[in-house]
């Protein structure tokens, strides 16, 4: 049996439009989105351990350890499996925090995704969604490993098939807190439900995609409350039509080829962090459940 996994893919997720469409009585959001998967992303390192620990072996700034949602997704596996095994997990940080980008989320589903494999435990992509779900709204969506039109609190996921492009993706210099976006005031939550019916209709064909279907109705209040944000909507709008994703701070947009992609980011200012990076159809370690 194989006792180790390198160079684990933790792909980062792009949000082509985010309505939310109430409140439920538990708190969440009811929400409707797109979930892209990108080329960018962190890389984990697994190694089996026969004595049931798991232990992340690196640190990860402002991340303690027993909170990181990589250890927390390891011990919910090997809690629900009763396998004896544990594991050592290093991370290779390379996605900003705060960004609305998912990078906590996909290292928590790569994880799951690659002990599945390591300790051999089979279980099956449905029941890995039912344990991502625990862990946060948009890991279930790793898990599934497609591209998907999401519903529900963003674990109601169907596969939307997407034209392959690519990303300019900008980082502001903003760290934006998920929950403070999500219980500001002044966001919107009574956005007319949409069906994938609507969005397969109007995204592809038109020039200004993925501005030309829906919007993201955190953006406002983010933009508002980060002037570095609004700063760089600002920018890129003039460049290409531009879009913030999740609830911030990464705002991007999107070319039909990677040459058009270089030639925007060649004008970003050198102040601001931004990658060119191409959409994915799927999951990398897709394969590793089913």
């Amino acid at each position: 049996m194989t006792t180790s996994l390198r160079d684990c893919a933790a792909p980062a997720k792009l949000n082509l439009f985010l309505h939310i469409t109430g409140r439920r009585p538990d708190g969440y959001h009811a929400l409707q989105t797109v979930f892209q998967l990108i080329d960018w992303g962190d890389v984990l390192h697994f190694a089996r351990r026969d004595d049931g620990a798991i232990r992340r072996v690196n640190e990860i700034a402002n991340v303690p350890e027993d909170t990181d949602l990589t250890v927390r997704a390891a011990r919910l596996l090997q809690a629900h499996t009763g396998t004896a095994f544990g594991a050592d997990i290093e991370i290779d940080k390379r996605l900003p925090m705060g960004g609305g980008i998912g990078g906590g989320s996909s290292d928590a589903a790569t994880t799951l995704l690659a002990l599945n494999r390591l300790w051999d435990t089979r279980v099956s992509r449905k029941d890995l969604q039912r344990i991502a779900l625990k862990l946060g709204a948009d890991v279930p969506f790793f898990i599934f490993g497609e591209n998907a039109f999401a519903g529900g609190v963003g674990e109601e996921l169907d596969t939307v098939e997407l034209p392959a492009r690519h990303f300019l993706v900008i980082v502001p210099n903003a760290h934006v807190p998920t929950v403070e976006i999500f219980s500001d005031p002044e966001l919107t939550r009574d956005s007319e439900a949409v069906t994938i019916t609507d969005f397969l209709a109007q995204h592809g064909s038109t020039i200004g995609w993925p501005d030309s279907f829906g919007r993201n109705d955190m953006q406002a209040v983010v933009a508002k409350k980060y002037a570095e944000v609004a700063k760089v909507l600002d920018w890129l709008d003039i460049i290409a039509a531009s879009r913030m994703t999740g609830s911030g701070a990464c705002v991007f947009a999107a070319f039909p080829s990677k040459e058009a992609a270089l030639e925007a980011q060649a004008k970003v200012p050198p102040s601001w962090r931004s990658v060119v990076t191409a959409s994915l159809q799927r999951h990398p370690l897709y394969s590793f459940a089913s």
